[in-house]
């Protein structure tokens, strides 16, 4: 059998601490107007953070309020925030009213038998592992898990501010495996924003389903659900597990595709243990899967830490 790899970042991670604030911002704007657009990016590191993108809302979220939501994230980490927000593009706007999407793209949706959460058992392990830790050293940090005939073989972990002994002993305790390499570049004590630079958006792969499964290449974090990269790949989670318990399959892959400014996908089709057929029967325009979700009562920034899916949310569960 071939081995399979998967990483996991903790919520103190660079490109994590971008997509916690994106979608701190989000939170904001749809609690105090459900009817936001927002669509924003997140760049932070060594002392300065860059926040660019578009807003549409009826909120009042000031400078002042901005950096109470950051330092909420970073803490006592001093920062200057540079701030390039505008209205949405009224050539996106006019499609977007109408209930069309916000732009195309593919999205995809993935379950499979095997594991509690019907993800994939490489990602499940990195995550758990990810977690685990932690929660012992609460700092920058990283995980990679390599198994082979459904056994961990390979186990890496770097964690901020933990010396080797300490870190190897933890892991040994949570997962086995053949091989580990534990800190391999050394112990290290400057993580975060202090050691390197962030992006939101950059760990795709993280919030999805790990490198085995294909993604559609849109991210998730600061985009309302006109944002058919993020909603599309929700609605697509719950299409693949409603197909999984219909058909009493061992793995279904949806697959969506839109244009911006129309509402009903393009395409919408689901292979089920190899087998592709056209999806059908259900309202997958963006206001229909903004109902379905309940997306409206989500707070984004908690589930961006963690991996977007197989954590019982809305769209981990059967229509």
């Amino acid at each position: 059998m071939v081995k399979k790899t998967a990483e996991f970042v903790t919520p103190r991670h660079p490109d994590k601490l971008c997509d916690r604030i994106a979608d701190s911002f989000l939170d904001i704007y749809k609690t105090l107007d459900p009817a936001s657009r927002v669509a924003l990016e997140v760049m932070g590191g060594h002392g300065k953070i860059y926040i660019s993108g578009e807003v549409t809302t009826k909120a009042n979220a000031d400078l002042i309020i901005a950096k109470d939501v950051i330092k909420k994230i970073l803490g006592d980490y001093k920062f200057e925030l540079l701030w390039n927000v505008v209205r949405q593009s009224p050539d996106i706007a006019k499609g977007v009213d109408t209930g069309g999407a916000g732009d195309q793209g593919i999205m995809v949706g993935y379950a499979c038998t095997g594991t509690p959460n019907f993800m994939p058992l490489e990602y499940n392990l990195a995550r758990q592992l990810c977690m685990d830790l932690y929660k012992q050293f609460p700092y920058d940090g990283k995980t990679q898990v390599t198994i082979e005939h459904g056994q961990p073989v390979s186990v890496v972990a770097s964690f901020q501010n933990v010396p080797h002994d300490e870190l190897e002993a933890a892991v040994k305790a949570l997962i086995p495996a053949k091989e580990y390499f534990i800190n391999p570049a050394g112990d290290w004590n400057q993580g975060g924003f202090e050691a390197d630079s962030g992006l939101s958006g950059r760990k795709i792969i993280v919030d999805n389903y790990g490198p085995n499964i294909p993604v559609g290449g849109g991210s998730f974090s600061g985009k309302d659900y006109t944002k058919v990269d993020r909603s599309g790949a929700y609605m697509a989670r719950k299409l693949a597990m409603t197909y999984l318990r219909d058909r009493k399959a061992g793995e279904v892959l949806v697959k969506l595709a839109y244009a911006i400014g129309k509402a009903e996908p393009v395409m919408a089709n689901v292979t089920i243990d190899g087998s592709t057929e056209e999806i059908k029967g259900y309202d997958l325009t963006p206001a229909g899967i903004r109902k379905a979700l309940d997306l409206d009562n989500v707070l984004f920034e908690e589930v961006c830490q963690w991996g977007h899916f197989g954590r019982e949310f809305n769209w981990d569960k059967p229509i």
